[in-house]
C-alpha cells in the first residue's frame, strides 16, 4: 500500500521471528527476562527487545536479523554510519528503483473471519 509513497514507509522488523527462549547457565528458561506472570517481559526483556528493534531499523531490507540472542550486551547496539545515517526502508535499501513487480496479494485470512473468531471468543469466555 505504501511502496510508492515518498513521505511514509512501513517496514517489517523481523528481529523476533526466529528467537528462542533465553536459557540460563543450567539450560533452564532464564526467568529474569520475564515478569512475575511469566508471560510479559521484564525490564531486562524489554531492554533486549528494544536493542533488537533498534538494530533491525539500522539494517537494510533483505539483510535484517531475524533472531535475538539475549546476551544483555550493550556493545551489540548498532549506530548509524556516515554513509547511511538513516533508518532503512524498502526504497533506500535499493528496492525502490528496481523493476521488481510488487503485485497485490489477498490476505491469507478474510477480515470477516477475524471478527467472527473474536465474537465467538468473547461468547465462549463469558459462558
Amino acid at each position: 500500500r505504501y511502496e510508492n509513497r515518498e513521505d511514509f514507509a512501513v517496514v517489517m522488523q523481523p528481529f523476533f521471528r526466529n528467537t528462542l527462549l533465553p536459557l540460563d547457565r543450567t539450560g533452564k528458561p532464564d526467568l529474569s527476562f520475564f515478569a512475575a506472570d511469566c508471560f510479559h517481559f521484564s525490564v531486562r526483556g524489554y531492554a533486549e527487545m528494544a536493542m533488537a528493534l533498534w538494530n533491525n531499523m539500522l539494517e537494510p531490507v533483505g539483510e535484517k536479523q531475524t533472531y535475538n540472542n539475549f546476551t544483555h550486551d550493550r556493545s551489540k547496539l548498532k549506530c548509524p554510519n556516515p554513509e547511511k545515517p538513516f533508518l532503512f526502508t524498502w526504497r533506500n535499501s535499493g528496492f525502490g528503483n528496481s523493476d521488481l513487480n510488487l503485485k497485490k496479494t489477498e490476505p491469507s485470512v478474510p477480515y470477516w473471519a477475524v471478527i467472527v473468531a473474536a465474537v465467538a471468543g468473547v461468547l465462549v469466555g463469558s459462558l
